[in-house]
């Protein structure tokens, strides 16, 4: 048999669910339905409140089971919104009767709706509705299994809600782009994709300020980065991470009690932190697991949530195994299948788990008759199971064999009509075929009585020509001699002609052949002229780069040697006058009065802080991490002093093979800290995030921060002196410099430099 806590671990895991709700902060499906129909009454119809209200009743009134009404709905409003010249609202609810009629599994109504949307969408500036078309096309795609098109889809929609004006329809727009993203790339397991995508989702949910929002944006990041976790348990920070975003969806809910639509989602939350205790933290966190096991029980007690409170039972239990409490653990587990049973039709899949794991303790304890009993169970359950199972494969199977069948029947109807129709053409031809035969024929037989009559006539002809024929013989002869003499002169005309055409064309040859060769000449020297000069100025250019490439390098040694030379004197030199004179107040310490002691002793401190910031002054002016452990070191140890409680920092090195040398690492490393040290000081940024990625031809590098941003046509900005600088020393990596911002939105620098 299997052991207990083995058995546990596969019974928690299944019963661990996580959902995200669709639509946050709405108690119930009935009290929306109220709330849109309320609103929509007390609108005009043909009015634009009338139409965006429209589109939300319409889905209230399908998830309450009244389709029908809500197809009325929006044909009715449909048909008077085409009436007008914008296609805002037109394309709106047809996306919208698009995404129900695809919940009704009406596909042509579906396609229909499409084209409409994306029709109307064409007839309207707005970005927001562009937008949401292009998010109702991607959302279909999804549901037809076109992942890579959706994301296209979604990709496209983001980038005409970026141009919208910022309103709460737009951000509500965007978060449901990014947790659809979200979700393509956790199936993709692309978990730095799916980062980005919930983390803007986050800031969405922040920037509403909707506490329900930011509950469930806390919770599938948490839950994102537990799964990255469990790819490579040895990445602590990515579990400490997932713990992190659990716990603030745990203080989101407290301090926003009042607002929070529903408790659901915390027993989830509360289940998933305390087995991420429980599995992947030390024993002295045991404490922690109890606490939130024993909060997701509470929880789900309370909204009689049965699986829920099956799952904190089962972490007590696989807690209480752990620390050899057999007869608590076999308790949670008899309370879970109690609970599993509460259920209508309980869960066959958390009852095999359940029986498996009791079958277990009891065989641990030697209780052999109750261990055959739970084994039973276990047995019959897992025959009901894989019964079903086989039910519903036969069903498919049968339902996709009479398809096929149907469809062969067409396929032989349709080819027998086509038989008959062949059959109908031939009789036809052979119709057409008899009535030519015929005509034919009777042609024939009129043609050979002419040819008779021919023959006839061509006899009497051919008398008469014989007695002309005689009389004509004479003068042939002399004809003939006459036109022997004429030949023999013209033959020799057409000799002497010939001999003269030839010289002509001889000379025209010759001519055109020489004019071509002069041509050739001339172009071949002119294309060499201009070749030569061609080069020569690249010869002046590479010149002038040379010169102006070792005056860089001359300038960027010597800085970097100042550097040093300043780090060391602070270093060695003021370094040690600042510790030898605390050296010397230390021991003034003992000598003076008690009154004095207390401002002696916030000197010495003050010398203390002193130290430090030189210390840090002397680390920036040259870093020994780059020196001796090269740049990706270097840049997060540089991260890791640079971040605080108001500022996160995140580097991240993608197929970096540390083949860079130290001088361009140097470079590459004073870049970087220059466009940090920027963000930190005029951008007021959150978090900044520096990524190194290496190809096979090209090293890129990526600074982004969630800043304030800059207008990027302001001129004082994009020529400062800072950025004069970073771009020479791009320059000198022959490198490329590339700059995005805009104001409220953050700021993207990237360059990219070519490998040596």
């Amino acid at each position: 048999m299997l052991k207990s806590n083995s058995a546990l671990k596969n019974l928690f895991f299944q019963l661990i669910v996580i959902i995200l709700c669709a639509i946050s902060g709405i108690a119930n499906a009935q009290e929306v339905l109220i709330n849109f129909e309320n609103q929509y009454n007390k609108t005009a119809p043909n009015s634009v409140e009338r139409y965006e209200i429209t589109g939300k009743y319409a889905q209230a009134l399908l998830f309450n089971n009244q389709k029908e009404k809500a197809f009325a709905v929006l044909k009715q409003n449909i048909a008077s919104a085409e009436k007008l010249s914008d296609g805002k609202y037109a394309a709106y609810l047809h996306a919208v009767s698009a995404m129900n009629n695809r919940i009704d599994d009406n596909l042509s109504a579906t396609n229909y709706n499409l084209q409409k949307a994306i029709y109307y969408s064409g007839r309207t500036t707005d970005y927001s509705t562009k937008g949401y078309v292009k998010y109702c096309e991607g959302w279909l795609n999804l549901r037809n299994n076109e992942d890579s098109k959706a994301v296209k889809n979604f990709i496209d929609g983001l980038k005409f809600l970026d141009k919208a004006t910022v309103t709460p329809t737009v951000l509500t727009r965007m978060s449901s782009i990014y947790n659809e993203l979200t979700g393509i790339y956790s199936r993709w397991d692309d978990y730095e994709l799916q980062e980005k995508y919930s983390k803007l989702a986050l800031d969405v949910a922040l920037k509403q300020n909707n506490p329900n929002l930011i509950f469930t944006s806390y919770m599938s990041i948490g839950y994102m980065y537990e799964q990255k976790f469990m790819q490579n348990e040895k990445n602590i920070f990515v579990r400490d991470l997932a713990e992190k975003y659990y716990s603030n969806a745990i203080n989101t809910y407290y301090k926003k009690k009042n607002e929070m639509a529903t408790a659901t989602n915390l027993s989830f939350v509360a289940i998933n932190l305390a087995n991420l205790y429980l599995q992947f933290y030390p024993k002295n966190y045991q404490g922690k697991v109890i606490k939130y096991a024993n909060l997701a029980k509470e929880i789900a007690e309370q909204n009689h949530q049965s699986d829920h409170v099956a799952a904190a039972n089962g972490i007590l239990a696989e807690l209480s195994l752990q620390n050899n409490e057999v007869s608590t653990a076999k308790n949670y587990l008899l309370n879970s299948l109690i609970k599993v049973n509460e259920n209508t039709i309980p869960d066959k899949n958390i009852l095999l788990s359940l029986y498996l794991s009791l079958s277990d303790i009891e065989d641990r304890e030697g209780n052999y008759k109750e261990t055959l009993r739970y084994y039973k169970l276990y047995t019959s359950t897992y025959k009901e199971i894989y019964d079903n199972e086989q039910a519903q494969i036969s069903k498919r199977l049968e339902a996709q064999f009479d398809k096929e069948r149907q469809q062969q029947q067409m396929i032989r109807l349709q080819l027998e009509a086509e038989k008959k129709e062949q059959q109908i053409q031939l009789m036809h031809s052979l119709g057409i075929q008899q009535e030519q035969e015929l005509e034919n024929s009777r042609l024939s037989e009129e043609f050979q009585r002419k040819q008779l009559k021919l023959t006839r006539l061509e006899s009497d002809k051919r008398s008469q020509e014989l007695t002309i024929s005689e009389q004509n013989l004479r003068l042939s002869k002399l004809e003939n001699k006459n036109r022997k003499d004429e030949l023999v002169n013209y033959i020799t005309e057409l000799n002497f002609k010939n001999k003269l055409n030839k010289y002509y064309i001889f000379s025209i040859i010759f001519f055109i052949a020489l004019l071509a060769l002069l041509l050739y000449a001339l172009k071949q020297r002119n294309k060499h002229l201009k070749q030569r000069e061609e080069l020569y100025k690249l010869e002046i250019e590479q010149e002038r780069q040379n010169s102006k490439i070792s005056t860089l390098t001359a300038l960027l040694d010597g800085q970097e040697q100042e550097r040093a030379r300043l780090a060391r004197d602070l270093h060695d030199g003021l370094g040690g006058l600042l510790s030898g004179t605390k050296i010397q107040l230390t021991h003034l310490n003992d000598k003076i009065d008690n009154h004095s002691k207390k401002d002696m002793a916030k000197s010495i401190h003050q010398l203390d802080g002193a130290v430090d910031e030189l210390r840090r002054v002397a680390h920036n002016l040259m870093p020994d991490l780059l020196l001796k452990y090269g740049l990706e070191e270097a840049l997060k140890e540089y991260a890791i002093r640079m971040s605080n409680e108001q500022l996160d920092i995140d580097v991240q090195f993608l197929s970096y093979t540390n083949s860079l040398d130290k001088e361009h690492q140097l470079l590459v490393y004073r870049i970087i800290q220059e466009l940090v040290n920027n963000a930190i000081k005029h951008a007021n940024a959150a978090q900044i995030i520096i990524q190194f990625v290496e190809d096979e031809t090209n090293y890129s590098v990526t600074v982004e921060d969630d800043g304030k941003g800059f207008d990027m046509n302001n001129t004082k900005l994009t020529k400062s002196a800072g950025l004069h600088n970073i771009q020479s020393r791009i320059q000198f990596l022959k490198g490329q410099l590339n700059i995005h911002s805009e104001i409220d939105l953050g700021t993207s620098i990237e360059f990219q430099f070519p490998k040596i």
